[in-house]
């Protein structure tokens, strides 16, 4: 089988071509596109595309395309299962699912810092998800540290963590809905409104105004969607394919001008010096 998504991945765009390679179809062919190519390539290439917007395998609820894979092919590997909560966690920035989610994250956005080609960026990932699914079915219960004293220290900081989430704030659904929604729309360029966003929630704009930063990182909604933005930014400009002004337009900055100045305040450098930077590692 051929399978599709759009470029540059890092979490989900990853694990999921490791399951089907190791466990639905180890002869599979996968296929990054631009995100703006891949229905066109899909139909072109027979592919069935997978972590984008309005397609079977994707996102649904608070799970993510890797735990769509197992359900739909009735995977049971008790293993693999704890990996999908590390890679729920690490895939929605919710890293208090699995305290290895934070780790994984760290890990998968260093590797595609490093590497600018995608289908190198899964053979050097493929070693990272064995490694995962190794530790998850034989070694859960192997610790590292071995004197009496490294253990006590141990027990009484993970006693402080547990105290600590059970003080946490609860995300509530229309969080995790508006954290989607906003995604979407960074994915597919779409202009966004929160008074829009809001209503469509049935929720009222000002109260998820005065709401969003206890649930986005103590950003605003107007922070938070520059933080996506830049990110994306980010992405495009790890390979030649567009200029500095389609990348401004496709990550919704009014003009190259202001895609500059905002990309400079956040990251210290211009696109251009940033883009030259990529290149020369």
């Amino acid at each position: 089988m051929n399978w599709i998504t759009r470029e540059r991945p890092k979490i989900d765009r990853i694990a999921c071509p490791w399951l089907i390679k190791r466990f639905i179809d180890p002869d599979a062919q996968i296929f990054y596109v631009p995100f703006d190519q891949v229905r066109a390539k899909a139909l072109e290439l027979d592919a069935t595309p997978f972590d984008i917007p309005d397609t079977e395998f994707t996102h649904y609820e608070d799970r993510c395309t890797f735990d769509f894979f197992l359900e739909k092919y009735e995977i049971e590997d008790p293993a693999l299962k704890d990996m999908a909560t590390i890679i729920r966690g690490a895939d929605t920035d919710n890293h208090s699912l699995a305290s290895q989610s934070a780790g994984l994250w760290a890990i998968s956005a260093g590797l595609a810092y490093n590497i600018t080609d995608d289908q190198e960026l899964l053979e050097k990932g493929m070693l990272i998800y064995d490694s995962l699914y190794s530790w998850a079915k034989h070694l859960q219960n192997q610790k590292h540290t071995q004197s009496p004293s490294e253990k006590l220290l141990l027990a009484v900081f993970n006693t402080y963590l547990d105290k600590q989430k059970s003080e946490e704030i609860k995300t509530p659904k229309w969080a995790h809905e508006l954290k989607d929604i906003i995604q979407d729309q960074i994915d597919t360029n779409l202009s966004l409104s929160l008074k829009e966003i809001a209503e469509g929630l049935q929720i009222h704009p000002s109260y998820v105004s005065r709401e969003f930063s206890k649930y986005f990182s103590n950003l605003s909604f107007g922070e938070y969607i520059r933080k996506l933005r830049i990110e994306k930014a980010v992405d495009l400009l790890s390979n030649d394919n567009h200029t500095l002004s389609e990348i401004a337009y496709l990550t919704g900055f009014s003009d190259q001008s202001h895609f500059n100045r905002i990309f400079k305040a956040h990251t210290g450098q211009n696109p251009s010096k940033f883009r030259k930077s990529l290149h020369k590692k």
